[in-house]
């Protein structure tokens, strides 16, 4: 059975920096897309960012302030995060699909696994 759990959420300044983790287990998703979205209170699940082999997608809204990585040896998948903002605010959910990136990447239909989410609260 698939799990992803995430880690590393947690209350920080406006300003300051947040790693979140995603260990998935049961099987290995190495050559697999892997994406991080986000739900804010009121608001629709919204994407992050996404992570093929080589090639990474970003939101608009964090590109520059968002790294996404993977380390294949620990089937994990990580969210860097700086200059946080309290827009930044919300409930992050780690994905995984059973294929490659692609095109539909940047929607949260193009993911067959999900987390159950870490919460990320950006105090001003």
């Amino acid at each position: 059975q698939v799990q992803l759990v995430e880690s590393g959420g947690g209350l920080v300044q406006a300003g300051g920096s947040l790693r979140l983790s995603c260990a998935a287990s049961g099987r290995t998703f190495s050559s697999n897309a892997m994406g991080w979205f986000r739900q804010a209170p009121g608001k629709e699940r919204e994407f992050v960012a996404a992570i093929g082999s080589s090639i990474t997608y970003y939101a608009v809204a964090v590109k520059g302030r968002v790294t996404i990585s993977r380390d294949n040896a620990k089937n994990t998948v990580f969210l860097q995060m700086n200059s946080l903002k309290s827009e930044d605010t919300a409930v992050y959910y780690c994905a995984a699909d059973a294929g490659p990136l692609r095109t539909g990447s940047v929607y949260s239909s193009g993911y067959e696994y999900w987390g159950q989410g870490t919460q990320v609260t950006v105090s001003s």
